[in-house]
């Protein structure tokens, strides 16, 4: 007996098309000034604004893939296309952080003039248009790791571009342009902190580790709860994507009658205290779950049902 529950993630369409639009013209006018100006801060915050677009359109492709139908083959369709989005975009993140911390560092013991005013002109802008392209994806950073993913990379955007603000301000007050690569490591330390966080969970999700906000203790005591349940084994739990979590589960049971009722009211339990949409519960009798691991000669019937 099987129930179908077909949520499809949201679509952020709109959100990514105007991220990726403001990010690009943004890109473009911190290139330019950062070669006219001589600042590495602003070429280091344009490289890694450059990223973002990338990682905003794997993000995108992500998400129209997740919400296309499954197929034959595909039995859940394309929904891990956003687990490995993510992955590659705390990849990416990393990438550009190594390339922008070693310039950084040679410009450390040998610093080139800089313009101050118009570097930090540029990066004000930079906070603007950072903060309103992250505010896009606010409302779905919660729920979906892949549209996090997307959030963080503005947030720490706006956070860079102030950076280099002060230090704008800064080097236009005292003259000291060793201020400029100084700030570039700090950028690269505040990207590698977004960017890490963001890798160890993809990286979780593609290895189909428990999601960070279940508790895999609390799905187990709530199956032992569960009318005449006298055990669980073989529970396990991982993401079909960044927003769907599945589970299968054997629950040993000393009553035979009203199994699926048992499983309906489990998959209705999952879903509604732990988000888990998709479950796969088999029902058996105690001395069935003896012969796990073993040969028996008579094996008891088996009732499951599973929700999807």
């Amino acid at each position: 007996m099987a129930a179908e529950h077909r949520h499809p993630p949201a679509a952020h369409d709109r959100a990514f098309a105007v991220g990726v639009a403001l990010n690009i013209a943004f890109v473009a006018t911190e290139s330019v000034f950062g070669v006219l100006t001589g600042s590495l801060a602003l070429l280091a915050d344009a490289a890694h604004n450059f990223s973002d677009v990338i990682g905003l359109l794997l993000a995108w492709g992500a998400s129209y893939l997740s919400r296309q139908v499954r197929s034959e083959r595909r039995t859940y369709g394309w929904r891990s296309s956003s687990i490995l989005a993510a992955l590659l975009n705390a990849g990416l993140l990393l990438v550009v952080t190594g390339g922008i911390a070693w310039t950084a560092i040679q410009r450390v013991s040998t610093p080139t003039q800089v313009v101050g005013s118009t570097m930090a002109w540029v990066a004000l802008a930079g906070v603007g248009i950072n903060t309103a392209t992250a505010l896009l994806f606010m409302r779905g950073r919660a729920s979906d790791l892949n549209i996090r993913g997307a959030f963080l990379h503005m947030a720490a955007d706006a956070a860079v571009s102030a950076g280099v603000v002060v230090a704008g301000v800064a080097i236009l007050w005292t003259r000291m342009t060793w201020i400029d690569p100084v700030v570039t490591l700090l950028i690269t330390a505040v990207i590698l902190a977004s960017a890490w966080g963001l890798l160890r969970e993809s990286i979780n999700l593609a290895l189909h580790a428990v999601p960070a906000g279940i508790d895999p203790q609390a799905v187990d005591a709530y199956l032992r709860s569960l009318p005449d349940i006298t055990d669980v084994h073989d529970l396990h739990i991982w993401a079909i994507s960044t927003t769907e979590t599945a589970l299968t589960a054997h629950l040993v049971r000393t009553r035979a009658q009203d199994d699926d009722l048992l499983i309906a009211e489990a998959a209705h339990g999952l879903h509604d205290q732990f988000g888990i949409e998709h479950s796969t519960l088999q029902c058996e009798r105690a001395e069935d779950a003896l012969c796990v691991g073993r040969s028996c000669d008579a094996v008891p019937a088996r009732a499951g049902v599973r929700s999807n």
